[in-house]
């Protein structure tokens, strides 16, 4: 049976209380490629992801539109627009096929107001979200297409379990990413990417895999963005 009581965020709530939310709420599928929320869009209800993943696009003053992230199970959207009855600031497509919680407006207003424990994971998700956004604002305005680019492979990698060669831990980013949607998560074009890439690649940095991208040195790659900050 399909209950809220899935999410982190409500996981403090109890089975009675979680029922008497659901029964507030609706669900919806989206196929692959579907528009969920529009860029500046009246509504303002709250999206909590079953199964799936959807991508989150921002669109910047001159137009040109950026990859914010990409969210999957357990994630949720939308709560800006519930909170401050503003239009929507993004678009939301689905990537996979996405299963969706839609709860009202007045519904997560009076949820967040009863339950404290829902406030606080809210509020650590909208933390989240300003300090990713303050991070990525300082990159478009001080560092080179090369530098955003490795910067955002290390952001999407995770620990590659077992892979430790000679003392360093290496990640991976798993499914890979095709090089024209890391070009526009740092606002760049996909020749840089692909050139950048296999420099890294020669210098045994990176290493395409079967399974992904998989960053062997993750401590020099760091190094590489790092520099960035001060050419």
């Amino acid at each position: 049976m399909e209950s809220l009581k899935a999410f982190p965020v409500f996981a403090g709530l109890s089975d009675e209380e979680c029922a008497r939310i659901d029964s507030q709420c609706s669900w919806r599928t989206y196929e692959p490629r579907a528009i969920i929320l529009d860029h500046n869009e009246p509504s303002t209800d709250v999206r909590f992801i079953l199964f799936g993943s959807v991508r989150i696009v921002v669109r910047m003053m001159e137009g040109r539109e950026v990859i914010f992230n990409d969210f999957g199970e357990g994630r949720f959207f939308g709560e800006l627009s519930a909170i401050d009855d503003g239009a929507r600031s993004a678009n939301v497509t689905a990537v996979t096929r996405a299963r969706i919680c839609i709860m009202p407006q007045s519904v997560f207003r009076q949820v967040c107001t009863d339950h404290s424990l829902v406030s606080m994971e809210v509020m650590k998700h909208l933390a989240g979200m300003v300090r990713m956004l303050s991070e990525r604002l300082s990159e478009f305005s001080f560092l080179k297409a090369k530098h955003r680019l490795f910067a955002e492979l290390l952001r999407l990698s995770r620990e590659r379990k077992g892979a430790v060669a000679e003392g360093v831990q290496q990640r991976i980013i798993s499914p890979a990413p095709v090089q024209s949607d890391i070009a526009d998560r740092i606002s760049s074009r996909r020749e840089i990417v692909s050139r950048e890439m296999k420099e890294l690649e020669r210098q045994a940095i990176l290493e395409r895999t079967r399974g992904g991208l998989v960053i062997l040195d993750p401590d020099k790659l760091g190094r590489l963005a790092a520099e960035g900050w001060f050419s």
